[in-house]
């Protein structure tokens, strides 16, 4: 059946995180999140496109973008089915959604969900730890994986059969000064579904960074101006508030560092207790300092906005999307020598892409009156999103048959989605919300056999042979072990008819191949070791070397060996007819024969071939020859 996406929100855009997808026939929604750069009804995914019910919804983390539309879905629209997120992002999610709310109602805004209906939807939340397997009805599976980005962010494994995917959600393969970097098992996965916010990017190194955002914050305090900082409450808080404590104590600064809500100073609390989740070098130091306890940082009053001096102010929600943060910013943004540091990517439409963009020069007050814009503005990449290196990184370790890009740009989606095509020889897609992607999946059937075969396989079968004797081409003085062989696997041919197959035996070929798959064409193959060192010599003596001179060689004694047919050296292999020979370099080959003799299983070469059916007595008759002469 295979896997089909339905892309509800982050399809060609960075914002409301939400695609449903179908696994053999087991239906997941990963994320359900808001855009806040929208306050229409593009604000919220179009649930309506779901055809039929969901098995589960999976939370990666607490980001308003991944779960803000949640408590809508569940409490409004009416979904009642197993709900999974980690024990962090349960716990912290309530915090965003709630001030969220707060500053919706503020602005006036009024939101399809209320407190109650946050309430409501939590306590249907089960809770998860990273890498435990979640056995959800009786076919699907899902497991988490460690994301870095925030507290609690997780990849999600799912399976169905032998279908299988990840969904990264957000995710960072870079550690910072808290969090650890994302961290997977190698996986064999028919689909990876990656975010892609950074997808041309490759930032600077984190110190550089820090250096800059230190820097620009040192010269406008000393300056006497104010720095505002837009920030959401968890996450790139907690992380500048580690990097300016350590900074001001170096410097031995007595400028004070504000922060706006007391949604951060609950935050704090909760990320004393969830040390776990953190970086090795926090777990390290908890015995001796408790990197959440701030010394320099303190809460902030609204009546000190216009005090005199400088200050720093971490003010929600990030992006100057609305509530203190933009309320400060129209105060502050007149004068030159206050500057406003925007730490991560702004979502097109909020007024802080406006400003990163340079498309902000005028603003109006809530009075109607326009206020200038004359500060300075500084925007660094402090986002805990992975970069263009991290997610190439992702997919090179995890090999997936095929890419999904969301979360991203449409310009830039496309040229990582070339990069990734080209580049990885993965087929990758790039759909646009409302999009559906079908992804194809590898099935693995149940064979019957005849009970020719079955016969077959209970009867000893075994021959004898020399490793290497004297032949038309080579000829060598060393003494030739004897080698027992097995093929009796060799003997099956697997007949498909649609979801049935079975295994028939070689002697049946003739009967089978009368009906209506005549025309049919199967391929075989073949793995087979031959002494090295018998080629080495030959090739030595006719001044030959490598792989390729080792084919010249064994087409000289094809020919020899077969003078009514054509040999064909293809250079990287040899063709006769249908069958095909050359050397193989794959240790774990399927083909594999393992009858090598143990003390000889470094001095062999294994040499891999493939054939049609109507070429079966030539490719065997080949086999045999190649192996007994060298």
């Amino acid at each position: 059946m295979g896997i089909e996406c339905l892309v509800l929100g982050a399809g060609q855009e960075i914002g409301k995180s939400c695609v449903v997808v179908t696994i053999n026939g087991k239906r997941i929604m990963f994320d359900c999140g808001m855009h806040l750069g929208h306050s229409d009804e593009e604000r919220y995914p179009d649930f309506s496109l779901i055809n039929g019910s969901l098995d589960c919804v999976v939370i990666t983390h607490f980001h308003l973008d991944h779960i803000g539309a949640l408590p809508y879905f569940t409490e409004v629209i009416g979904y009642s089915g197993p709900i999974y997120m980690t024990y962090p992002t349960k716990a912290l999610a309530p915090l965003m959604l709630v001030d969220f709310l707060r500053i919706s109602v503020g602005r006036g805004v009024e939101e399809k969900f209320t407190a109650d209906d946050i309430t409501a939807c939590m306590k249907k939340v089960t809770p998860i730890d990273l890498k435990q397997n979640i056995q959800v009805g009786k076919d699907l599976q899902i497991r988490a994986y460690y994301a870095g980005h925030v507290l609690g962010a997780a990849m999600v494994y799912a399976k169905v059969g032998d279908a299988s995917m990840v969904y990264t959600g957000d995710y960072n393969m870079t550690p910072d000064r808290h969090l650890g970097a994302a961290q997977i098992d190698p996986l064999e996965l028919d689909l990876v579904i990656t975010e892609s916010t950074y997808a041309t990017t490759v930032r600077d190194s984190k110190h550089a960074s820090e250096r800059k955002f230190l820097k620009a914050v040192h010269d406008c305090v000393v300056a006497g101006g104010k720095v505002l900082i837009p920030t959401f409450a968890l996450g790139r808080a907690q992380e500048l508030f580690i990097l300016l404590e350590d900074y001001w104590e170096r410097m031995n600064l007595k400028v004070p560092i504000y922060f706006s809500s007391g949604l951060t100073r609950q935050a704090n609390i909760y990320y004393k207790t969830l040390m776990s989740w953190t970086n090795q070098k926090i777990k390290d130091t908890i015995a001796l300092q408790n990197a959440f306890n701030f010394k320099h940082v303190v809460s902030f009053d609204r009546s000190q906005i216009n005090a005199p001096g400088s200050c720093v102010l971490f003010a929600s929600p990030g992006m100057l999307s609305g509530g203190l943060s933009l309320e400060v910013f129209k105060q502050w943004a007149p004068s030159k020598v206050n500057l406003v540091m925007l730490p991560g990517h702004c979502v097109a439409g909020t007024i802080g892409h406006k400003l990163a963009s340079g498309k902000l020069t005028k603003l109006y007050a809530d009075n109607n009156s326009q206020i200038e814009i004359r500060c300075k503005n500084v925007n660094l990449s402090f986002s805990a999103h992975t970069d263009s290196k991290g997610i190439m990184d992702l997919l090179k370790f995890l090999s997936p048959k095929h890419v999904m890009l969301v979360h991203g740009e449409k310009p830039r989606m496309s040229i990582l989605k070339k990069k990734i095509e080209s580049g990885m020889g993965i087929k990758c897609f790039d759909p646009p919300n409302g999009g559906v992607v079908k992804i194809p999946s590898a099935v693995h059937v149940k064979a019957q056999t005849t009970d020719s075969f079955a016969k077959s396989c209970q009867s000893p079968n075994f021959s004898l042979s020399r490793c290497s004797t004297s032949g038309a081409v080579l000829s060598t003085d060393l003494t030739s072990p004897l080698m027992v062989s097995e093929e009796r696997v060799s003997e099956a041919i697997l007949f498909m008819d649609r979801s049935k197959a079975r295994g028939v035996h070689k002697e049946e070929l003739e009967l089978i191949g009368s009906g209506e798959g005549k025309s049919q064409v199967f391929l075989y193959g073949h793995c087979f070791p031959i002494r090295s060192d018998n080629l080495t010599k030959a090739t030595g003596r006719l001044g030959l070397s490598g792989n390729r001179s080792w084919l010249k060689v064994l087409a000289l004694e094809l020919s020899h060996l077969f003078p009514q047919t054509d040999v064909h050296n293809m250079g990287d292999f040899l063709q006769v007819g249908s069958f095909q020979l050359s050397v193989c370099p794959n240790q774990s080959c399927t083909r594999r024969s393992s009858d090598v003799p143990g003390d000889h299983a470094t001095t062999c070469t294994y040499l891999c071939c493939s054939w049609c059916m109507e070429d079966e007595k030539l490719a065997l008759a080949i086999i045999s020859s190649v192996r007994n002469s060298l």
